[in-house]
């Protein structure tokens, strides 16, 4: 199995803290599809006949583009891939893009699931990180998605945020937990650099992030997830079971899958490959048939730190038989006696040689995980 994912760059704005690739303006916007069209052509031999279970439209805001253009997109892909009947296809859409009439028109495109950038329910959050939509406005289209009906959907939330106070976050989960929705992201707000936010924040113009704030709030939103009955299967990631999402799935267990658009990215077991992060470069580059991404070959140490990496982040932890099998018996031994310490400050636990970070390991995921590293050799 594989996955498929559709980076539609196009914002009506930027947020303050985004730094993925988009462009908040309608240049070049009626040459995308056209384009987005040549590379589904070009890269239809990439995954083979791997049947294709996960369709993910990201972004940008994609729903900014009409049902039309979202159904003439999965056209050609189910023209030139094999996509499965039960593939879950998801779209991420903003609050004030929806409305009944066109989550109506997005589910008869065949979009099964949909991802809402809700952020908070709270509005001097979402002004603090230059969101368009209203708390309210928020909350209206996640019952007007499950009226379309829309019963897979999860929804962002942003913790960290300085205006967001312990009792507010309390009470963003209290919301999302009402509105029945099976999944739910929840990331740390984070200041990255050139971003909106950064030049903000240094200036002077608005107020910094605090650690010990999200340390707090990540606390406080694994308690309440567990006691609501979500499951906590990435660090990020939470669900009712069996509402994982497929899609981000497929990247947190090494699956391939292939990026179509400006900047994403593909994986095919051993190699990686990203499209240039320009939207003009990639207009122009795919109308003069010039290579419009470029390629990277994995090295076994590449592939070992990031399973180590990504594992450690899941419900299904990091399988030393697993790095036995894949990368030999002395770098699973290696892996074995490294993780012991962790093991020992409570921070990770081994079942049956699967090691899972413990709720204070998930504090430092990142840190655990780049201490398990293998250093690449010399000249690799």
């Amino acid at each position: 199995m594989s996955g498929i994912y559709v980076h539609i760059p196009f914002c009506k704005r930027k947020c303050h803290y985004c730094n993925f690739f988009s462009v908040a303006t309608e240049k070049y916007r009626d040459r995308f599809p056209a384009a987005l069209a040549e590379e589904i052509f070009l890269q239809r031999n990439y995954l083979g006949d791997d049947p294709v279970t996960s369709v993910y439209f990201g972004g940008g805001t994609p729903s900014l583009f009409s049902p039309i253009q979202i159904g003439e997109i999965l056209s050609a892909i189910r023209k030139f891939y094999n996509v499965s009947d039960e593939a879950e296809i998801t779209m991420e859409s903003n609050p004030d893009d929806l409305n009944p009439a066109i989550l109506r028109d997005f589910r008869n495109t065949g979009i099964n699931r949909l991802s809402i950038g809700v952020q908070s329910f709270f509005d001097d959050d979402l002004e603090y990180l230059n969101r368009i939509h209203s708390a309210a406005s928020a909350e209206n289209s996640i019952r007007e998605a499950q009226e379309a009906g829309f019963s897979n959907i999860s929804i962002d939330l942003i913790y960290g945020i300085p205006t967001l106070a312990d009792e507010k976050w309390e009470e963003n989960l209290r919301r999302a937990f009402s509105t029945g929705v099976p999944h739910i992201s929840a990331y740390a707000l984070t200041v990255e650099p050139k971003t909106a936010l950064d030049v903000l924040i240094r200036r002077k113009k608005i107020k910094g992030t605090d650690e010990g704030q999200m340390i707090r709030q990540f606390r406080i939103l694994m308690q309440r997830m567990r006691e609501a009955g979500f499951t906590h299967y990435e660090i990020s990631n939470f669900c009712i079971e069996p509402h994982f999402s497929r899609h981000n799935s497929l990247y947190w267990n090494g699956t391939h899958y292939l990026g179509l658009g400006p900047s994403a990215h593909s994986y095919n077991g051993h190699s990686r490959q990203w499209n240039v992060p320009n939207l003009f470069e990639y207009l122009d580059q795919i109308s003069r048939n010039d290579r419009f991404y470029e390629v990277e070959a994995l090295s076994d140490i590449q592939r070992y730190n990031e399973y180590v990496m990504v594992s450690l982040r899941t419900v299904w932890g990091c399988s030393a038989k697993k790095i036995e099998a894949d990368f030999g018996k002395v770098t699973a031994t290696g892996f074995i006696e490294q993780a012991a310490r962790f093991i020992q400050n409570g921070k990770m636990v081994e079942k049956d040689k699967v090691y899972f970070l413990t709720d204070e390991g998930k504090l430092f995921a990142d840190g655990i995980a780049s201490d398990l590293f293998l250093e690449p050799e010399d000249g690799a």
